[in-house]
């Protein structure tokens, strides 16, 4: 085997050793809130349970595809407005949401699994988010939830902080804003039968946020080096 030879075999199992294939799976929990036209305009306030579901394949030290599972409740209440315009109207709603996202989860230090001394890392992530709700409608002045499925895209846009308190156990605290697809959530501009209205700004589209720990447990093969040529 000549000397070129050699070098590509070098380079080909570095580079299969630098992107370890390396798991995470998890658990998560927090608190969602919704940003729409009902209820108070706070961004993050977190009120309503999240359960959720976490798994990531780290492809490298510095970047993780992951695939989440979340499954809350948004609510809101125009009386806990500060708008009295908001007051005076006097809507609310409530719908349970589940949500499933796949993305890239990128870290801002090198957060290598197999070294010890990396205790922690700032990250983000986002990807694609598909979202289920139930219908709201506007019947006698008031939103009625009618049980009728609804579905949405959205964006995810999370910023977070993880780290390492155990060789195999990383404790995550991320938040995390979803811009939706859809105007719908809260029942507005919804076209049912003979129903076709609006309230509040049909110009933006509905957004919730997601305020959560998460506990995930990495397992996989560590890095194996081998010498060529003896």
């Amino acid at each position: 085997m000549n000397n070129w030879c050699k070098k590509i075999i070098v380079i080909f199992l570095f580079t299969q050793v630098s992107f370890s294939q390396i798991y995470e799976v998890g658990v998560s929990y927090g608190k969602s809130n919704f940003i729409g036209d009902i209820g108070n305009t706070i961004f993050i306030d977190p009120k309503d349970d999240t359960f959720g579901a976490i798994i990531k394949w780290n492809r490298s030290p510095r970047h993780s595809y992951r695939v989440t599972y979340l499954r809350s409740t948004l609510s809101a209440n125009d009386l806990e407005s500060k708008d009295p315009r908001r007051i005076e109207r006097g809507y609310n709603f409530e719908t349970p949401i589940n949500e499933l996202s796949i993305g890239m989860e990128f870290n801002f230090f090198e957060f290598d699994l197999h070294d010890f001394d990396i205790l922690f890392s700032p990250y983000i992530f986002s990807g694609i988010s598909y979202t289920t709700f139930k219908e709201q409608l506007l019947l006698n002045g008031a939103l009625t939830n009618t049980n009728n499925n609804q579905s949405t895209f959205a964006i995810p846009m999370v910023v977070g902080l993880k780290h390492r308190f155990y060789d195999n156990l990383i404790l995550s605290v991320e938040i995390g804003a979803r811009y939706t697809f859809t105007d719908k959530i809260d029942g507005n501009s919804v076209i049912s039968d003979d129903l076709n209205y609006n309230f509040g700004n049909i110009n933006n589209k509905d957004w919730y946020m997601f305020s959560n720990f998460s506990l995930t447990y990495t397992f996989g093969r560590n890095p194996c080096y081998c010498n060529i040529g003896q």
